[in-house]
């Protein structure tokens, strides 16, 4: 006697719907993957090429408008206020708070008109780390620190000025013209180079990490109230550097400062 073998569809549709669903779900973790990888891609390689282009592009056409008398409001110091604002962050700096006020504290060498916000005002160079990168007015994100350029912080003095010239960039993504900062040692030199004159300052000292909400390393006389052992007791001449630490985070802050040695008029 043959048996007949009894074929129940049912389980057939069940098998036929797993294999579905998996194929499905394989390739939306596969879709995933690869939207994931141009995502890092963009943020790793794209946004770092487009901003160093856009930043030289800015360098040349600042040298060329310095070269060529220019006096075009793009190449104004801007004027400072008397309070500064806070440290931002790589991922979400804050508005800078106040507003504009007086002149007072510029330096001979280069009187502030109003200074045209969109545009940068001056080249920042590190020697040691092969950097040459615009200064804009701000911290902002998408005008200032995305374009690949260096912010001023709004509130504190500009160069050559007695107080705290203080700045911001990325150090990852963006241009990341910060990245290397952490490699500065004392007496590396820190050019600041405007319309009328070329700032040199020397490297003084590094606080590798401190708090985010630590804004007292960017005030006319900078030091640390996270780490006091770190900072200044005295007026001076200072030029601060800050950006976030460990890379890849904006968890603190990382921030050198460096002191006025020589001003030569261009």
């Amino acid at each position: 006697m043959v048996r007949v073998r009894v074929v129940r569809h049912s389980g057939l549709r069940r098998r036929a719907w797993r294999r579905r669903v998996l194929w499905g779900g394989g390739e939306v973790l596969v879709t995933v993957g690869v939207v994931l990888v141009l995502l890092v891609v963009h943020q790793m390689w794209w946004t770092n090429r487009e901003a160093r282009e856009g930043a030289e592009r800015e360098v040349r056409a600042l040298e060329r408008a310095w070269d060529d008398g220019d006096g075009h409001s793009r190449t104004a110091v801007p004027a400072t206020t008397g309070a500064p604002a806070p440290v931002p962050t790589s991922t979400d700096p804050p508005d800078p708070p106040g507003r504009p006020a007086g002149t007072g504290g510029r330096s001979a060498a280069d009187p502030a008109p109003a200074a045209d916000w969109s545009r940068a005002y001056a080249v920042l160079s590190i020697p040691r780390l092969d950097l040459r990168v615009p200064v804009a007015e701000g911290v902002g994100r998408s005008g200032v620190l995305n374009k690949g350029y260096v912010g001023h912080y709004p509130g504190t003095q500009q160069p050559g000025q007695a107080g705290n010239f203080a700045l911001a960039g990325h150090r990852n993504t963006h241009g990341e013209p910060f990245r290397y900062i952490n490699r500065l040692v004392p007496e590396d030199t820190v050019l600041v180079e405007t319309r009328n004159a070329t700032y040199t300052y020397a490297v003084d000292q590094t606080l590798p990490r401190t708090a985010a909400h630590d804004t007292s390393v960017i005030r006319p006389i900078p030091r640390s109230t996270v780490k006091p052992a770190h900072g200044y007791t005295e007026p001076g001449h200072y030029l601060t550097l800050t950006t976030c630490t460990p890379e890849y985070s904006s968890k603190y802050r990382l921030v050198v400062w460096a002191k006025l040695v020589s001003m030569r008029p261009r």
